[in-house]
């Protein structure tokens, strides 16, 4: 046990609680699909906050698209929020997907998000770093490895 009280935020499992209309990412955004996750975006920084308040320290695990900064604005202004990207080499990303997807539609469709995230994430990264981001190539780390070192990183 890290923290005493610690909470992991998935977006993903947030937009799961749709029961009627979920739309998926995927290479053409509406504007349907837009607010779907600008309103998880929304859930998330509420329950942040909220979790923060009560003490917990907080993980958001999310994907990058070009809404993600806007989506996010007030809960990354917020001194007390480290702002970690995760990104291993793209080859590294696709690999980690070809052994934990079951293969077929699933395996393609994940494929074709990341390929997606990648293409949108290269211009952008300069200016996450200049932005105060940790950008974090975990190729070469384990889960456990990787949690040592942003705890180390960003608390120590």
């Amino acid at each position: 046990m890290r923290f005493k009280r610690s909470v992991h935020i998935s977006v993903d499992d947030l937009r799961e609680m749709v029961v009627s209309g979920l739309l998926l990412p995927s290479a053409v955004w509406s504007a349907e699909l837009s607010e779907q996750i600008a309103i998880a975006r929304k859930n998330t920084a509420l329950m942040t906050k909220n979790y923060q308040s009560a003490g917990f320290c907080v993980v958001v695990d999310d994907f990058w698209d070009a809404n993600f900064q806007a989506d996010y604005h007030e809960l990354l202004s917020r001194p007390s929020v480290h702002k970690i990207l995760l990104y291993p080499p793209q080859e590294t990303a696709h690999h980690r997907n070809y052994v934990r997807s079951d293969g077929g539609e699933t395996r393609v469709y994940i494929d074709d998000g990341i390929r997606i995230v990648y293409d949108q994430l290269k211009d952008s990264l300069e200016d996450l770093i200049k932005t105060g981001w940790l950008i974090v190539d975990t190729s070469e780390m384990s889960v456990e490895e990787t949690v040592d070192y942003l705890l180390n990183t960003t608390i120590n």
